[in-house]
């Protein structure tokens, strides 16, 4: 009987300890990362803080924004909500479904401008922690270049070159896109390599501001630029979805994939062996090099959440320089936004990351304020026309008209431009 008596207290402590445990949910479009969640990042946190446990509850990327909204309005949303950039997240804060973070002590590791996506027009609050960024560029088969001879293009016209010879050769698809999707036309071609010669951050601000416009200007350029790459595209790309184009590139049919760093660790998984290398944007009319360093992802807290507290623990762990270099090799080609020390090991990544001493940095010129409008949509109407000049169903001069026209057409600065 003695061996039985455990005294009151200890028992009482452990009651207490056991009542502190909180589990935090977590909600994400990101359901290709579950597994880096599980193993790698949770694991980690749980090991700092084992009062909390924490479930990575993914939803598909297409149907995230719907699933959310229904959560949410049914009081079932989780914890943490992972937030997209820009208008969607600030629609969440203005409807009150997102806490201010200004009081967060980790929120001094960000700069203005990776909490930009992320803040009230006015810069006065912030209500996600910025995580990652994405970079623009492109991939190219290493194994490919060395067999026929060619070197990182640094200009348009050693890019367009370098394409010629590969279609001549006829073993190898010069550029791996399609355009059945329609965003990739828009997304990996006219906002990577426009922000080159629309002077990046210039340029966007001037749509923000009416001193630009689609069909004039770097802005039409690039899409006069984007048309040059037609000729160069796999046969029949118009029927090409994006997991093709990646299946395509993966096994070694194409040479170069205009590309986000997003897509580093996929091709790591799809295919090893695959020798990847990488370039930035190439200049067009001897312009610098400008890249789109696009804020990707970022996370708040439920403003119903009943775990504040411990959601402001997780944040601040996602703020410091441990999350960061976990983050940033377990996924490799999305870059953390704190201003903290870390490493990137994949060499691939390191190159995406070396562009941004190297080249002007801004980000997608639709995506601020300028998509907030449901129809027309500009991001949408990008989209659309991008993948109509690829098919050489409209010109280079109609896709600027019929974006200008639309964006014109409810936002005041550019009425009448």
């Amino acid at each position: 009987m003695t061996r039985m008596l455990i005294p009151l207290s200890v028992l009482l402590l452990a009651g207490v300890a056991g009542a502190q445990k909180t589990t935090l949910t977590i909600e994400s479009w990101r359901n290709d990362d579950l597994k880096v969640w599980r193993d790698s990042i949770i694991p980690a946190f749980e090991k700092q803080y084992p009062n909390i446990d924490v479930v990575f509850s993914p939803s598909a990327p297409a149907e995230y924004n719907a699933v959310l909204d229904a959560k949410l309005k049914a009081g079932t949303a989780g914890d943490l909500i992972t937030c997209r950039p820009f208008d969607k997240s600030l629609e969440l804060y203005t409807a009150k479904r997102l806490t201010s973070l200004n009081s967060l002590a980790g929120l001094k590791n960000f700069d203005a401008v990776a909490k930009a996506a992320w803040s009230t027009d006015d810069g006065k609050t912030t209500f996600c922690i910025p995580m990652a960024s994405v970079i623009h560029g492109f991939l190219y088969n290493k194994a490919a270049f060395r067999e026929l001879g060619l070197t990182e293009p640094t200009t348009e016209a050693q890019f367009l070159a370098g394409m010629t010879k590969i279609r001549a050769g006829g073993k190898y698809e010069p550029l791996v896109m399609g355009t059945k999707d329609q965003w990739e036309a828009a997304t990996m071609g006219y906002q990577n390599i426009g922000p080159t010669v629309w002077n990046g951050e210039t340029g966007r601000k001037g749509l923000l501001s009416g001193a630009a416009q689609y069909n004039k200007g770097g802005f039409l350029a690039a899409f006069q630029a984007l048309e040059r790459w037609k000729p160069f595209l796999p046969r029949g790309y118009q029927a090409l979805a994006y997991p093709d184009a990646q299946n395509m590139f993966a096994q070694g049919r194409g040479v170069v994939y205009p590309a986000g760093s997003w897509d580093i660790g996929t091709f790591r998984q799809m295919n090893p062996k695959l020798e990847l290398g990488a370039f930035p944007p190439y200049s067009i009319g001897g312009k610098k090099c400008v890249i789109d360093d696009h804020p990707d992802i970022g996370m708040g807290i439920n403003s119903a959440s009943k775990n504040q507290a411990a959601a402001q623990t997780f944040l601040n762990w996602v703020a410091s320089d441990a999350f960061a270099t976990l983050y940033a090799n377990a996924l490799p080609g999305f870059f953390p936004l704190a201003n903290v020390k870390y490493t990137v090991k994949d060499p691939v990544a390191q190159e995406f990351l070396a562009w941004r001493t190297q080249c002007g940095k801004s980000f997608r010129s639709s995506y601020q304020i300028l998509s907030r409008n449901a129809n027309p949509n500009n991001e949408n109407d990008l989209w659309n026309v991008s993948a109509q000049l690829l098919n050489g169903a409209m010109t280079p001069q109609a896709a600027g008209d019929m974006v200008q026209k639309n964006l014109a057409s409810w936002y005041a600065p550019q009425k009448g431009k």
